[in-house]
């Protein structure tokens, strides 16, 4: 790198000016803020670690000149004297060694320093970071032995146990086992998607699930993305029931109640659709247990109550008397001089 030395500028020359330019890879490369490129139009110098940069070819393109160089924290305090303005294109790590070194510099207190400026020219868009996982899964189901063996049928009962997980963060209240969990099932959506990629006969990939959940929101929101108006929430659950029906053309309000599901859930949601579908189905009438429950499931439902929530709260409540018949407690519970 060539610069004119500060002491042959003399003790007044301004020190100039250095621009760390940031971009996304999860961002088109060419596709930079208007400030970076007026940083970049009128810099006295553009640097960049990385002769491979997916920007390079951009910039060069748009007749920015790019000089493959590494400099010191010192090489570049040298190259803004005079008021020179200085953008280093950063790598994918940011250049940690040279801000440092910039930093080491400056508490020195034996350097003028340049104005240090920290430029994002690129920024990432909400759900970025979903492209990241899919490149990871894609990565993994390649390269790992045991990812790279498994099937929609084995990782079923994954798929419920993260379920359950979830819903055990949300009834706890819990934000970060929440956020947790919630990418836990999130990757099972991933996982089965790129699972899904390879079938032989009817592949499908994650785009075409994302695809085909956004179709379906639109079209069951009529009153956000159409000429329907809903005021109220069961405006909107009507909206739901109508357009369901009509793109599954289902002969009866049970098809699609997965039977696999919890007993007292199950319960539920039959009675569920038969009071939102206006039918009066009288309860079956039967000896044991079961029917006991049927009753109190659908009970639990006409009154706006979960009845698997109910129950799993009343488990927990038996569960903790339990622990206190035995005198056990969780470890988290317990006071810090019993630790």
């Amino acid at each position: 790198m060539n610069a004119t030395s500060p002491e042959a500028l003399g003790p007044d020359a301004a020190p100039g000016r250095i621009i760390l330019l940031t971009t996304s890879h999860r961002v088109a490369p060419g596709l930079l803020s208007w400030p970076a490129w007026q940083a970049l139009r009128s810099a006295d110098t553009v640097l960049c670690a990385d002769g491979a940069h997916p920007q390079l070819p951009y910039l060069r393109e748009a007749g920015t000149v790019v000089s493959e160089e590494s400099p010191t924290a010192q090489d570049l305090v040298d190259a803004c004297a005079g008021g020179r303005t200085v953008v280093v294109v950063a790598t994918g790590e940011g250049e940690p060694a040279l801000t440092d070194g910039l930093a080491r510099l400056a508490g020195s207190g034996r350097v003028r320093m340049p104005e240090l400026e920290l430029l994002p020219a690129s920024y990432d868009l909400p759900g970025a970071r979903f492209l990241d996982l899919v490149q990871v899964m894609d990565r993994i189901r390649e390269e790992c032995p045991w990812s790279s063996r498994q099937t929609h049928l084995g990782l079923a009962k994954y798929g419920i146990e993260e379920a359950y997980e979830l819903v055990e963060a949300i009834e706890a209240g819990d934000r970060d086992e929440l956020r947790e969990e919630l990418g836990d099932v999130l990757l099972q959506v991933v996982f089965h998607s790129r699972i899904a990629e390879e079938d032989p006969d009817t592949p499908f990939s994650i785009d075409d699930v994302a695809g085909g959940i956004v179709a379906k929101l639109i079209h069951r929101h009529p009153h956000v993305f159409g000429e329907e108006k809903a005021q109220t929430p069961e405006d909107v659950q009507e909206h739901w029931l109508r357009t369901k029906a009509e793109e599954k053309r289902r002969t009866s309000v049970t098809e699609g109640v997965p039977l696999g599901q919890p007993g007292l859930a199950l319960a539920a949601k039959l009675a569920s659709r038969a009071r939102t579908a206006g039918l009066d189905v009288p309860l079956p009438q039967g000896e044991g247990i079961g029917y006991e429950l049927l009753a109190l499931a659908v009970r639990a439902e006409a009154d706006g109550a979960d009845p698997e929530a109910a129950l799993r709260a009343a488990a927990r409540t038996y569960r903790d008397a339990i622990r206190a018949a035995e005198g056990t407690q969780p470890e988290q519970e317990k006071p810090e001089q019993e630790r």
